[in-house]
């Protein structure tokens, strides 16, 4: 049987309830999306391995044809063969069982933050997604132990520095290998364990890897691959965000829905700024179109559609590109169990990742720089249109001690510079390393890490312009109590004054601010948020 005829249509069911605990995800015989690896990440699924007999007997044929073809006298790289420059090493073969827990050894050696929760079950989904593949040599065994990883949240701890993306994440993923193999800690029940003594609380005893085990786990894109994913969601939600804050941001402007009509992204088909213009459109349904203050708004209100829209059209090949990696056979050599041959060449190669990821960076620090741009409005009785000075919400006789939102605006466009200055490309910063033999190298991984930190930054943005927006409104309403709020804003108001009160007296909005963020990163801020490819 073919691969191609073991793979079926994505679980769209698990794309449009990845926001609610569902049933296990199905790895194997299958597509994943990358909205089952965030509810896989977020604790929201479980794993499950294909309880298809000809998927089963794919899989351990490979494995069985592995140890024959090796039987044979045949050399395989990696496998009875030194690694990367050291290809040229034959390894005696009373040496090669010992060969894969040598490469997780010596590539302990990553540095850097650890990856959170989150970010490690992505990982591993991601690694054992593409190992199930088939091509990849390894036995059933080591698929059930990293679907156990998973489901018992035996969580590797895995430095994030040390990956150059090719040949794969090698540092990164040596941390799982080892995990298996009974080596290094983990986290377990919250508390930093020996994983050798929590395999034996779970009835197992730590993997003997097999020969090209270590290499299979290892050399892949599962790090910068899991990352993605993670990132992707998040920009998804953030474009939704935009486009509300805009939209509310329209109304305590006293500004013109006009600005968003439909025949203007018709004659300009851009489907993401379409898409965002109706997102605006439909929040901003009800409100007269005549006139406010000035004819056109500023830039950072009439072009929002715009902005947002290229962050949208961004986000369908960057999809398209996640997720072709994500279901791929990545490591090397490839074991190919239906013809019965070992295909050596360059699927670790992590490019289509660094440059979504550099891309996607770029697309997000512009929805910063559109929020920034529109909260200086907001603050600046120059442009506001008659709002407070900094939307202090203070009774007269207080105002000239109170300072309203001042800070926190300058605190936006401290997190805006930072974020726009973080969208250097990665990945044309490759590196020769390991003896010239990794030559011309992905940096695929730091192009994750760097959206990543993106991302987080223009959360904040978006938590502050959340804020000051909903503050902006009440103050509108203050002015005209006639002001028409359609009701979908009406809820958001509610939703985030119900964390977030009223400023009218100066306060410290840092714990606001941080619990506001953290409600943006898990994507949850809007009810009528869905992530997916329907969204």
């Amino acid at each position: 049987m073919a691969e191609h005829d073991l793979i079926e249509a994505p679980n769209v069911s698990a794309q449009k309830n990845a926001g609610t605990k569902s049933a296990a995800v199905t790895i194997g015989g299958r597509k994943l999306t990358i909205e089952e690896v965030v509810a896989i990440a977020h604790h929201r699924a479980p794993v499950a391995l294909s309880a298809d007999p000809a998927w089963r007997a794919r899989i351990q044929r490979g494995a069985d044809f592995l140890r024959r073809h090796l039987a044979s006298g045949a050399t395989v790289y990696g496998v009875n063969t030194g690694y990367g420059d050291a290809c040229v090493v034959d390894v005696p073969m009373e040496l090669v069982e010992a060969l894969p827990l040598q490469l997780t050894r010596y590539h302990g050696c990553g540095m850097g933050q650890y990856l959170d929760d989150a970010q490690t079950l992505a990982v591993i989904a991601a690694r054992l997604n593409s190992l199930a593949y088939g091509f990849s040599g390894v036995r059933p065994v080591l698929l059930e132990r990293l679907a156990d990883l998973i489901n018992h949240r035996v969580l590797p701890r895995i430095p994030s520095e040390g990956s150059v993306g090719a040949s794969g994440d090698l540092t990164p993923l040596s941390y799982v290998a080892a995990a298996l193999a009974g080596e290094r800690d983990v986290m377990f029940e919250d508390s930093l364990r020996n994983v050798r003594e929590v395999w034996t609380e779970l009835g197992h005893e730590p993997l003997t890897l097999a020969p090209k085990e270590g290499l299979a786990l290892m050399n892949g894109t599962a790090v910068m691959t899991g990352l993605a994913c993670l990132a992707f969601a998040r920009a998804d939600h953030l474009t939704r965000l935009t486009a509300r804050l805009t939209a509310l941001s329209t109304v305590a402007l006293d500004g013109r829905a006009a600005h968003f009509d439909a025949m203007l992204f018709e004659v300009k088909p851009h489907a993401g700024q379409a898409e965002a213009a109706a997102w605006i459109r439909d929040d901003l349904s009800g409100r007269d179109d005549t006139p406010g203050h000035r004819l056109q708004d500023r830039y950072s209100i009439r072009c929002a559609p715009h902005v947002i829209g290229v962050a949208r059209d961004a986000l369908s090949w960057v999809r398209r590109d996640i997720e072709n990696e994500l279901n791929s056979a990545n490591d090397n050599p490839l074991i190919d169990p239906d013809n019965e041959r070992v295909l050596h060449g360059g699927n670790f190669y992590g490019g289509h990742i660094a440059f979504a990821m550099d891309s996607l960076k770029v697309a997000v620090a512009n929805l910063a720089d559109l929020m920034d741009r529109q909260l200086a409005l907001l603050v600046d009785v120059n442009f506001n249109n008659g709002l407070p000075r900094n939307l202090s919400g203070a009774a007269p006789a207080r105002a000239a001690i109170n300072h309203g939102f001042k800070a926190v605006q300058i605190s936006s466009s401290a997190w805006t510079a930072e974020a726009l200055k973080n969208t250097l490309p990665a990945s044309v910063f490759s590196r020769s390393t390991e003896a010239h033999n990794q030559d011309k190298v992905s940096m695929g991984t730091i192009a994750a890490r760097d959206c990543l930190r993106v991302l987080e930054l223009t959360e904040q943005v978006a938590a502050a312009h959340t804020l000051a927006t909903v503050q902006a409104a009440r103050l509108r309403l203050k002015i005209d109590s006639t002001t028409p709020v359609p009701a979908p804003l009406q809820a958001f108001i509610d939703s985030v004054t119900a964390q977030s009160p009223f400023v009218d007296e100066d306060r410290a909005l840092e714990s606001d601010l941080r619990a506001l963020t953290a409600r943006i990163a898990a994507c949850d801020l809007l009810d009528d948020y869905r992530g997916g490819p329907n969204a």
